[in-house]
């Protein structure tokens, strides 16, 4: 969409030259369609594929960085194309745009034995999975969630005597390169604010604000850079804004700006998303830039409060905004359901009555790296589903045509209107979508499902009598290998290459032999694996009533690997059980424990995309309906212990501090609701990722699973104190095998974990474990490391013994 009308030429490449540009070509001003970010992986994840094959050393670095180079092009014509006027550029990454910035400043950890100058790429993924190569063995930098989504990031250390310096040129090198394909964009960067309070300080007497004032010299040499090549505007993403700052943290956000310095010629636009504004709604809107990006789209309670929410944070940017630009988020960046045009042409016609055309930008809520790259690729998806529902290529059509008709009136868009009306009115009277006996199910739920029939301490010694486990009992948390064996089968019988009982038959092959090199190893809790699953969330969604799922629906979730989120279209249900007939087949493989192994409801609803015409609790009331019944017809079947992962459950915690009660309040009681079902002597587990637990340990303690396992190996153990301050006393399994980075660690590595962890646990209440599943390992890793597990395990053991003799 290009609304600029060319009066006479002047030479760009001097900042007077392109002052001059900007000032007169113009002959009228109009409302921008814009873009925060787009999918980085493609279409066909070719971003994956590329980086695993890089690693494996199976091609060459110049094999990556042409395929980043390709799917760049791609994504820049399709938004140029689509009709976009300001593009983004450094939104690609080859792990993850923290890492990025790390490299981008210099701010690589002693461990990696950098030298300083250009970061390059066997650094760069040291810090991201670590490395493990002749005399190199080195772990990998800390890991977590990119605030309340399913995407992580890399985690900034901040060592003392750090010194930031311009240590990379890949957003001047990715502005360039599409400029020479004839596209000007719009660069993007994370913001200093953000950045120091997404990292971790590795001393004492670290300050945030003078860390700040350090990288501002460095802000503004890449800002400066950037204005030399002729960039027009820059975006900084400070989405620190969705969270409560203190007056300190207002502090540093003030402190980064005053330094700040603004090119001549040089447009800066900043971009709060993820939440509304709230208390830093006053320090937000009077940064000394040119445009302020704000979400609508996102807030406490989404589908029950969102257009309240909306509204209010709308009337207050209006209210506030002054003589900067407005980049409005209306088109939902997190989400796969389609804009409803109408109510988004209202939101920008109310902008443009109150500050003029050439103050207003449609835009995305955030990047559209959350959502998958393109519904045009999903040619079996139910059609009316399909309907309803839009990926970043269409995301970016929305936002063109909400430009389009506020510049051009409705009648210019009339066609897309009538379209989206209509899809509105289809997803709320559809029959596919509201189920009567579903809604009547969870009306029907009383107290005495939310309850285990007896407190911990008299169900442990049940257990404990019934089970039988030694000190230290290792186990895992799930996921084995998935081989290219096991996804050929599995992808053989979706396409009908091969029936049911083939499919079954290589599946339980590969049963057989997880059980029996587990049986090798003497681990003393099974699992069977899961070679049956996909995903640890699509399968379920793959059978319970109210989902669907797509084919292409990939999304990143960190470094090279992608999820595909099922979509939940409707009221849930589970029509038929899911995992008991291969948890029972495994434990007939064994006179051991086998774990049966479910995803929780939360983690489903929260890896999933969910949908927006209900609140979210409702839906995940449903889910836990569906997985209650799963945990019962386990139990019925034999399986004496069963996992019930929540992976997210701290990820879904709200931004902010006021909205936390109604989240973790739903969420205890979704876990209970689940796991309440079963008699005293069958042992509930569960499992949570990477995750900050201090803030939530009550909630935490609440849920009352028997034993919880956490990923700790990459913080050294750190993310276990919580329990230890909490005095949390159920059993811990905290992880010590980061199955994150392809290094297998040492015996003495996981003993010196333990041991930590005995300094401040009973060791009655101590589980040997991952730190996660190890589907997305080798055999070639996973053999030796979890033979290093156990015999970590049995030197615990022998340590007890002697300590006890003693």
């Amino acid at each position: 969409m290009t609304h600029f009308h060319l009066i006479f030429k002047v030479n760009r490449s001097t900042k007077k030259g392109k002052q001059i540009y900007l000032n007169s070509i113009l002959e009228e001003r109009m409302v921008l369609a814009t873009n925060l970010g787009f999918p980085r992986i493609g279409d066909m994840r070719q971003l994956k594929k590329a980086v695993e094959s890089y690693w494996k050393g199976k091609s060459s670095s110049d094999d990556l960085l042409n395929t980043g180079k390709e799917l760049r092009a791609h994504n820049w014509g399709l938004q140029k194309k689509a009709g976009l006027d300001h593009i983004p550029s450094n939104d690609f990454s080859f792990y993850d745009q923290v890492l990025d910035l790390i490299a981008t400043l210099g701010l690589v950890p002693e461990r990696y034995d950098w030298n300083g100058g250009q970061v390059d790429l066997d650094t760069y993924f040291a810090m991201a999975r670590g490395a493990q190569q002749g005399s190199v063995d080195v772990t990998a930098m800390e890991m977590t969630k990119w605030y309340d989504t399913n995407y992580h990031y890399i985690v900034p250390e901040f060592e003392e005597g750090m010194e930031p310096s311009l240590s990379s040129t890949k957003i001047f090198d990715q502005y360039k390169e599409a400029k020479d394909l004839g596209i000007e964009t719009r660069p993007v960067i994370v913001g200093p604010a953000s950045f120091v309070f997404l990292g971790k300080a590795q001393y004492e007497g670290f300050s945030h604000e003078e860390t700040v004032k350090k990288l501002i010299p460095v802000y503004n040499e890449i800002l400066a850079k950037l204005a030399d090549l002729g960039a027009e505007w820059v975006q900084i993403d400070e989405p620190v804004f969705a969270l409560d700052l203190c007056p300190i943290g207002q502090g540093v956000v003030k402190a980064a700006y005053e330094g700040l310095k603004q090119p001549e010629g040089l447009k800066i636009l900043v971009a709060s998303y993820f939440d509304t504004l709230r208390g830093n709604a006053d320090l937000f809107y009077g940064l000394p830039v040119d445009a302020l990006h704000i979400d609508l789209c996102r807030g406490p309670n989404q589908a029950n409060t969102a257009a309240n929410n909306a509204e209010k944070a709308f009337d207050e940017a209006l209210a506030k905004i002054g003589d900067k630009t407005l980049s409005v988020g209306i088109v939902d960046g997190r989400n796969i359901w389609k804009n409803d045009l109408s109510k988004s042409l209202g939101f920008i016609d109310k902008a443009v009555a109150k500050l003029g055309s050439d103050k207003v930008f449609v835009a995305g809520s955030s990047s559209l790296l959350h959502t998958p790259v393109d519904l045009d690729s999903e040619t079996a998806l139910d059609e009316e589903i399909k309907s309803w529902m839009a990926y970043a290529t269409q995301k970016v059509a929305e936002i063109a045509v909400i430009a389009k008709g506020a510049n051009d009136g409705r009648d210019a868009i009339s066609s897309e209107l009538t379209a989206s009306d209509a899809v509105q009115e289809d997803r709320r009277t559809s029959k596919r979508i509201h189920n009567d006996e579903v809604k009547s199910r969870v009306a029907g739920i009383t107290p005495e499902m939310k309850k285990r029939k007896s407190p911990f301490a008299e169900r442990q010694k049940i257990q404990q009598a019934a089970l039988n486990l030694p000190l230290y009992p290792t186990t895992s948390i799930g996921s084995f290998p998935q081989t290219q064996e096991i996804r050929k089968a599995r992808s053989a019988f979706k396409k009908g290459e091969i029936g049911e009982t083939e499919y079954k038959d290589a599946m339980q092959a590969e049963i057989r032999s997880v059980v029996e090199f587990q049986h090798d190893v003497d681990i003393d809790v099974l699992v069977h694996g899961e070679p049956e699953r996909n995903d640890m969330v699509e399968y379920f969604g793959e059978q319970l009533d109210g989902f669907t799922f797509s084919k292409f629906g990939w999304v990143q979730s960190y470094g090279s690997r992608c999820v595909k989120p099922p979509i939940i279209y409707g009221d849930v249900s589970r029509p038929t059980a899911m995992t008991v007939e291969w948890s029972k087949y495994a434990q007939e493989q064994t006179d051991k424990i086998m774990k049966g192994m479910l995803t929780g409801p939360i983690t489903i609803l929260q890896w999933s995309f969910v949908r927006d015409d209900q609140p979210r609790s409702v839906t995940s009331k449903q889910i836990s309906l569906a997985i209650r019944d799963e945990v019962s017809d386990l139990e019925a079947a034999g399986i004496k212990m069963i996992q019930i992962d929540e992976a997210a459950f701290r990820e879904g915690l709200p931004l902010r501090q006021s909205d936390w009660k109604a989240y973790l309040d739903n969420a205890v009681e979704d876990f209970r609701i689940t796991s309440c079902s079963v008699e005293d002597s069958t042992q509930i587990h569960t499992h949570m990722c990477y995750s900050e637990f201090n803030d939530v340990m009550q909630e935490v303690a609440d849920m009352d699973a028997d034993v919880i396992s956490i990923e700790t190996s990459r913080s050294q153990m750190e993310l276990l104190e919580a329990f230890v301050a909490f005095k949390y006393p159920n059993e811990i399994g905290p992880g010590v095998y980061d199955i994150h980075s392809p290094r297998v660690p040492t015996t003495q590595e996981m003993v010196d974990l333990l041991d930590k962890a005995k300094e401040n646990l009973d060791e009655r209440q101590i589980w040997v474990n991952p730190d996660c599943g190890l589907k997305t390992r080798g055999w070639a890793e996973v053999k030796p490391a979890l033979k290093n597990m156990v015999e970590a395990a049995k030197i615990m053991r022998e340590k007890s013994k002697a300590s006890a003799a003693a």
